[in-house]
């Protein structure tokens, strides 16, 4: 059954390592649609940092963010679907949080503009230090892009997107096995882990999303079937979308422990053009595949 969907995780699968879309990737891209086939954004990004990426590419897919809890059309902004965390689920991890000290973010969603919210951020997290750095430049401060409260727990009074945690690998696997034990059945955590960085994200979304729903919405929309879909990624939160597309594909550049698991393909890295690699095998000259 030939690919009429192509489902790209963003960071570390669809963009190289210095963040960056290759000529390959963007002529492949070009080919793929020109042959009608939809290509769709899905990222554990903010949608607004998602958004500039697809409107320069011209999709006409929604952007599939936060993991699948915002579902969005880049050009129009029209909302297919927004699953927000419960705001008791908030408060619970943020209580959490603070136990073990961690830096923690909120993604929210005002009036159709996204925006980061945080109280505090320490001074060893470079990786979150340049993220809301670049956040600042990019979409500016307060209600259009980044805002610093007092406090979290006064802020969240409605339900956000998601709550994210992030720094070093060994604390934050610590921090995701807590909170797995005491928020069970309240959140799903997606972890999203680079150790040659020792960092880790862990995101807290509804229980109900994940990219693999997002996805699913999405080819239902455009009244595709999950086997006329192709996934790509490179980490643990695109699991689900892989298990849903027909052919799941993981990235080089991924863990071993995702590379090793069975019913999916294994291209190059995401700086050996992989991605580009993997839909010209299955799209632009497809195979039998068992």
């Amino acid at each position: 059954m030939p690919i009429r969907l192509l489902a790209l995780d963003l960071d570390g699968t669809l963009l190289n390592s210095r963040g960056e879309l290759t000529l390959r990737t963007r002529e492949t891209l070009a080919k793929a649609r020109i042959r009608g086939v939809k290509v769709a954004l899905v990222t554990g990004r903010r949608f607004c940092d998602a958004r500039p990426l697809a409107l320069e590419l011209g999709v006409d897919v929604p952007v599939i963010a936060h993991n699948g809890a915002l579902i969005k059309h880049a050009q129009t902004l029209e909302m297919v679907a927004m699953i927000p965390l419960p705001v008791a689920a908030a408060h619970a991890a943020l209580k959490i949080g603070r136990q073990m000290n961690a830096d923690m973010l909120v993604s929210d969603e005002r009036d159709g503009k996204g925006i980061m919210v945080y109280d505090h951020l320490s001074g060893n997290n470079p990786a979150l230090l340049r993220y809301v750095a670049w956040a600042r430049r990019v979409h500016g401060d307060d209600q259009t892009g980044v805002l610093e409260v007092a406090s979290l727990e006064q802020y969240l009074d409605h339900h956000p997107i998601h709550v994210a945690f992030s720094g070093n690998c060994a604390p934050m696997a610590e921090l995701e096995l807590l909170l797995q034990q005491e928020l069970k059945g309240k959140v799903k955590i997606f972890r999203t882990a680079y150790p040659q960085m020792d960092f880790t994200l862990l995101d807290l979304v509804h229980p109900e999303v994940s990219k693999g729903v997002g996805v699913a919405i999405a080819a239902k929309e455009l009244c595709i079937g999950h086997r006329e879909v192709l996934a790509i990624g490179d980490n643990f939160n695109d699991l689900e979308m892989l298990r849903f597309a027909g052919i799941g594909v993981v990235m080089g550049n991924a863990d071993l422990e995702l590379r090793q698991l069975p019913d999916f393909y294994t291209t190059s890295s995401n700086d050996e053009d992989g991605a580009a690699l993997a839909i010209e095998r299955f799209v632009l000259q497809p195979v039998e595949v068992s």
